[in-house]
């Protein structure tokens, strides 16, 4: 914790605030993404299909907000997207 001055303090449980906020927010992407990928392996690609608009819409809203990267975001969407065209030819 911070020492003496009231503005470190303030500071330390803003910070403390967004660490949480955006810790929650990775949490549900990579909720989203491992919840895509369980069901792509059973090859149910209507509830995938869900699933990939879900974790793509997670993704942009945390790359928005600067939690994570917008080239990590490309990349995790673009990986994600590709096992479903897989997937979907496959069918």
């Amino acid at each position: 914790m911070a020492g003496k001055s009231s503005s470190a303090e303030k500071r330390h449980r803003q910070s403390e605030e967004r660490r949480l906020r955006n810790k929650a927010v990775k949490s549900a992407v990579r909720t989203s993404a491992k919840k895509f990928i369980t069901l792509a392996h059973p090859k149910t690609v209507g509830e995938a299909e869900i699933a990939l608009k879900e974790m793509i819409r997670k993704l942009d809203t945390a790359a928005r907000k600067g939690i994570i990267k917008k080239n990590t975001a490309a990349r995790k969407k673009s990986r994600m997207q590709r096992l479903f065209n897989t997937l979907q030819a496959a069918q």
